[in-house]
């Protein structure tokens, strides 16, 4: 099967940016984490995937996903049979990486990524395909058909829209799933005004247009968040740590170290969502 990805809008071809990331990692003998399906995807998806070879950001897309798998794995320890949301789920293969038998599971995109996702995944009685933006009031009902608690993913998907925008999503999601957790990215202004030169940004027209320089802003937006955990790349949950070559720990405390601006300005972040008094 060979599918074709010249039909995605320009945000929603940045989702074959951590697509290839987990291909390539999957190649290392010893890579953080193993995804047969992402290599199957890009082998399928007529797109130059070679134009991120080399790139650091690679190795950075596969640590973000690590990091936001662990808070979902610790999640589901608790709430077996709860339900994650991947806002912006893209090509993602987190369901079938923490699949514990029990739990559900919605993905939501806009349509043109959800008809690329749906030549690879079916739907099942623990798990829907929403094709809808997060600013639309639809996927809600989707959503709460499910049991809480919610567990709600966005990630590299705020970082594209507008401040009004964020405000929006995150005020939809407020309002409606009191109680809920709350993973999403933020870039700081340094990394906004730099973008150009990154090695992935560089090489499609989307840009990043959200900038946050403190991921407890959002608090100040929405008095029900509270900021749980907020974490560059460097500093890894205890849960994946052990799965981290010294090596790349190495590198990247050094790194962190070095480059303040490019690590502690890039946060990704955990929230839950209480009630405002």
């Amino acid at each position: 099967m060979t599918s074709d990805a010249a039909e995605l809008g320009e945000i929603q071809e940045t989702l074959l940016i951590p697509l290839y990331g987990r291909a390539t990692e999957t190649g290392k003998p010893d890579g953080l984490l193993h995804d047969a399906k992402a290599v199957e995807m890009v082998e399928a998806i007529d797109y130059d995937f070679a134009r991120f070879n080399g790139g650091r950001s690679l190795l950075g897309v596969v640590l973000r996903t690590s990091m936001i798998d662990a808070w979902v794995l610790d999640f589901l320890d608790e709430h077996p049979e709860g339900t994650v949301v991947e806002i912006g789920a893209g090509l993602n293969t987190r369901f079938e990486r923490v699949d514990n038998g029990t739990l559900h599971w919605v993905d939501l995109d806009l349509p043109d990524a959800m008809a690329l996702r749906s030549k690879f995944f079916t739907e099942s009685d623990r798990r829907r395909m929403v094709a809808a933006s997060v600013l639309e009031q639809s996927w809600i009902d989707a959503v709460k058909a499910f049991p809480a608690p919610y567990f709600l993913i966005a990630e590299g998907v705020l970082i594209y829209l507008d401040e009004s925008d964020v405000r929006r999503a995150l005020t939809l999601i407020t309002e409606n799933f009191l109680g809920a957790y709350l993973v999403l990215d933020t870039s700081g202004r340094w990394i906004i005004d730099h973008q150009d030169r990154h090695d992935a940004m560089k090489k499609v027209t989307a840009r990043m247009r959200w900038a946050c320089d403190d991921p407890r802003e959002l608090e100040r937006w929405h008095p029900g968040l509270r900021t749980l955990e907020s974490r560059d790349l460097s500093q890894l949950p205890d849960r994946i740590r052990p799965r981290v070559p010294l090596p790349h720990r190495i590198m990247l405390r050094a790194a962190s170290a070095i480059f303040p601006q490019r690590f502690g300005h890039y946060k990704v972040n955990l929230y839950r969502i209480g009630p405002t008094n």
